[in-house]
């Protein structure tokens, strides 16, 4: 039996978990909801979920997203934000879509591309997730190889680096050594909820190039 769009009820906040989802109702789905873009779609094992973000979710993914784009242009790294593409395998039986990810290091393998594949393509090499309606799944991100995934839950920020298959979490982003993110983004974040958007990036800027003098 098909499930359709139209048969789906999915409130903000909320999420919706189906099993035993085959590969090809997934790409159905998938087909389905663009007209539905503001929901977000992962896929593992046969396991379905989809998440209907609140407003306070969409804004500590901008400005979270906005400051690493900081960091990216002041330390000179060439970079691709993707956003939330859809990655997906059916080798692999996974499929996400992270809140935010970058290219970075494996920027020159997909500049230009207008489409990926992930069978000749590589992941992105950085991927953030907003853990406010959900708590992110490891497994679907370990499967398609990507490098370092953040977490924030509204308050905590944590950043988990690949090894051996396996996420560990540590206090550094191998991306931006020296710069102590967990404890700085969520301050900057908070100053934008007081401060306003321009201001905490023009200060966060301030403070990257800061940061950037006192090493050099």
């Amino acid at each position: 039996m098909q499930v359709k769009v139209k048969q789906l009820l999915v409130p903000p906040g909320q999420q919706l978990l189906m099993t035993d989802v085959s590969w090809q109702m997934y790409e159905q789905l998938l087909e389905e909801l663009q007209e539905h873009r503001s929901w977000r779609v992962n896929y593992s094992q046969g396991v379905l979920e989809i998440m209907a973000p609140l407003p306070e979710h969409e804004d500590d993914k901008s400005i979270i997203t906005n400051l690493v784009e900081i960091l990216l242009e002041e330390l000179d790294m060439e970079f691709r934000n993707l956003a939330s593409t859809t990655f997906k395998s059916e080798t692999m039986n996974q499929g996400l879509e992270a809140d935010s990810c970058f290219y970075i290091e494996n920027e020159p393998a997909v500049r230009g591309k207008k489409r990926l594949d992930l069978t000749i393509d590589p992941p992105p090499d950085l991927a953030i997730e907003i853990d406010i309606t959900s708590r992110t799944r490891f497994n679907n991100y370990a499967a398609l190889g990507v490098g370092e995934l953040w977490r924030f839950n509204g308050i905590i920020l944590e950043i988990n680096v690949l090894q051996a298959g396996a996420y560990i979490q540590c206090d550094e982003s191998p991306h931006f050594p020296g710069f102590p993110l967990v404890k700085v983004i969520p301050e900057y974040l908070e100053r934008s909820k007081i401060e306003g958007r321009n201001k905490t990036m023009k200060d966060f800027r301030a403070w990257v190039r800061g940061s950037l003098s006192g090493n050099s």
